[in-house]
């Protein structure tokens, strides 16, 4: 290869790279092209020239869908950090120079933590840099976790039951599980209960295929009692407000109480039969974090970045 080629190659490999990531990410070769606004042949010629230089197969192709080959999953994990970090370049060298004033931050989160956790730091971090826009997705854990992995967003923030191997997860917030009661339940006096005195009483619970009625169902085997779900409903402010009309009583994480509840219902603690809930910073491993990001990141705990403390947390919730 002449000097002149290898010059012109060098200076199209960032241009491989991207056009190979991007399609990795979307899983097509089209929906690489109309990210990168390239025509698809463009982008499969520079995939081509990608793989005999690496003299690999970097994706099996199977119709319009295409999927990483074991060596495409290595130059992925490669390669990605890289090209993100090309790609934010402008904005990471504003942010050393202290005037971050544009871009983009993409937050996954569910509905508790968007209600409860997120409104400060993002109020804060919308008066601090005006100019950055802010992207709040409102999702499910499941849902959360496929942006997560595909790129979608910068990064999530929930709790979680179980930690895939490429995911970090860290914790930053705890709250404590409480009984909640209408103000005239037959329970709302007492200022500790036992499983066996919630037992007879109906309960009114997240949807089944989230943590909480799998942690109250656990509880309750544990110790040889029965329960009864008379309302399976979304949303802990939904669940709030049908306690507080006697509807029935629930198990909640301490995430969503607030003063106001705190002079509507009966809130009662039982933390000894069920666990602590924690919430914090959900992150893909080798994920490029932009500034924003990590401004966004330290806001919320101060220090982040500095220590090595922070460990992937074992507990998940509905939001």
């Amino acid at each position: 290869m002449s000097t002149n080629t290898s010059v012109y190659y060098k200076q199209n490999r960032l241009k491989q790279l991207r056009a190979f990531c991007y399609a990795a990410q979307t899983g097509s070769i089209s929906k690489a092209a109309e990210r990168l606004f390239l025509s698809q042949p463009s982008v499969s010629l520079q995939i081509q020239a990608l793989e005999r230089e690496l003299k690999t197969t970097l994706f099996e192709r199977r119709g319009p869908k295409i999927r990483l080959t074991p060596e495409g999953e290595i130059l992925n994990d490669l390669a990605r950090p890289m090209v993100q970090g090309m790609d934010s370049l402008s904005e990471t060298f504003a942010a050393h120079c202290g005037d971050l004033q544009s871009g983009e931050l993409n937050i996954a989160a569910g509905e508790s933590t968007i209600l409860y956790i997120l409104p400060n730091p993002m109020k804060q971090f919308a008066d601090r840099y005006p100019g950055i826009q802010l992207k709040l997705h409102n999702v499910t854990g499941r849902d959360g976790m496929a942006m997560l992995k595909a790129d979608d967003v910068d990064f999530a923030v929930g709790s979680m039951l179980e930690v895939p191997a490429d995911i970090n997860y860290y914790p930053i917030f705890t709250y404590d599980p409480w009984l909640i009661t209408a103000r005239d339940h037959p329970l709302a006096g007492k200022k500790s209960v036992t499983l066996r005195d919630i037992s007879p009483y109906e309960l009114i619970l997240p949807p089944r295929q989230l943590s909480t009625w799998r942690i109250v169902d656990l509880a309750f085997q544990q110790h040889n009692l029965n329960y009864r779900v008379v309302l399976e409903v979304g949303g802990w402010e939904v669940i709030k407000r049908y306690v507080e009309l006697g509807l029935g009583i629930s198990i909640v994480t301490g995430i969503c109480i607030t003063e106001r509840d705190i002079d509507r219902l009966a809130i009662i603690p039982v933390g000894k039969y069920f666990p602590k809930r924690r919430y914090g910073v959900v992150l893909r491993k080798g994920k490029f974090l932009s500034p924003q990001a990590k401004l966004f990141i330290e806001m919320m705990r101060p220090g982040f970045f500095e220590t090595e403390s922070a460990q992937p947390g074992d507990t998940e919730s509905d939001g």
